[in-house]
């Protein structure tokens, strides 16, 4: 399809519904994989529209990868979450969805922005889920706006094959391990892939994996601090492989890197067909969670030092720390830049 043929981007999808008790964590607050569930539907919904307003072959758009997830404040129950997602940009075989929640509380009519995210999809056949389709391209409101999303491409694109190489086996914590050490909070779970965590192709949907995959850091964060934990931010997401119905998944979390206000979290997602033979287990997902320690009035509380044993944890907490000084220093440089607007 020529660029004279492009499209204009579907319209904004908007989404919102109240929250539920249903939808809270064991303090109160809406669960952070509830919020990432939300947001990854919107995604699928407004990409999957999207992909299908050309002629030919109807798709599903599957997500591969979610940006750096920022979780600015928290959701509560009683609370109305406004879900927007909206194309930004699309190559050949992908694209990009940028999401908004923002959170209502209807009973005084405030609104805050509470979590926003970028999310890349792929479409795939309906005939042949494993066969990626091409992306109608979308009319672009100048030059500059279609140059910063090739650039978005790119950097992501990159950082995907990466992560994909670097895939390591999860070692099981010592027996006894000393409180506060990796192995003390290491957690897993187990969950065999039903129907209803499924979309209409039979794989997993990328929310319900991501809500798990919060599930576990939750635990891992709980057992470092005990206290009362919320999600953060949650660095790239990289989806490698699809999950089908009928896999058991492994999803492990353990603690990488601990300031003296946050923790890191790599969580790593491992699927293992149930019933196919000669099928071995694979890495299907990893991303890092970042988790905040806060006290009864929700507010900040200090992190208990991280123990380190061994070259390896050693390694993981240097990344960590990279990481956190990478993310300080973009917060600072927005901040900034915010003010200079303002």
């Amino acid at each position: 399809m020529s660029a004279s043929q492009a499209r204009e981007a579907a319209s904004p999808l908007q989404l919102c519904r109240i929250m539920r008790p249903d939808d809270a964590n064991i303090v109160g607050n809406v669960h952070g994989g509830i919020i990432l569930k939300m947001i990854e539907e919107a995604g699928c919904i407004v990409g999957t529209r999207h992909c299908n307003t050309q002629s030919g072959d109807r798709g599903v758009a599957a997500l591969v990868r979610v940006e750096k997830t920022e979780f600015l404040f928290p959701v509560f129950i009683g609370e109305v979450a406004h879900v927007t997602a909206e194309i930004t940009y699309t190559s050949k075989h992908s694209l990009e969805v940028q999401v908004k929640v923002m959170a209502e509380n209807i009973l005084t009519g405030a609104k805050k922005l509470a979590n926003k995210a970028a999310l890349w999809y792929v479409p795939c056949s309906l005939q042949n889920v494993d066969k990626i389709m091409q992306v109608p391209p979308i009319k672009y409101a100048s030059a500059e706006q279609e140059e910063e999303g090739k650039k978005r491409y790119e950097a992501q694109k990159m950082e995907r094959l990466e992560t994909k190489a670097r895939i390591e086996e999860v070692v099981p914590p010592p027996p006894n391990p000393e409180q506060h050490t990796v192995g003390f909070s290491q957690s897993s779970l187990i969950h065999l892939v039903g129907p209803s965590d499924c979309t209409l192709h039979h794989y997993v949907h990328g929310g319900v994996t991501m809500k798990l995959m919060d599930e576990v850091a939750g635990i891992v964060a709980a057992r470092h601090c005990n206290t009362n934990i919320v999600t953060a931010s949650v660095d790239a997401i990289n989806f490698h492989r699809k999950i089908n119905k009928g896999c058991v998944v492994t999803v492990t979390g353990r603690m990488t890197f601990a300031s003296n206000k946050s923790m890191e979290i790599e969580v790593l997602v491992d699927a293992s067909p149930l019933m196919e033979k000669g099928k071995e287990k694979y890495r299907a997902v990893s991303a890092f969670f970042t988790f905040i320690s806060l006290d009864k009035d929700n507010r900040p509380l200090p992190v208990p030092p991280l123990k380190i044993d061994g070259e390896e944890e050693q390694r993981r907490f240097e990344e960590g720390k990279a990481r956190y000084l990478h993310n300080k220093a973009k917060r600072l440089a927005d901040k900034e830049a915010a003010a200079h607007q303002n």
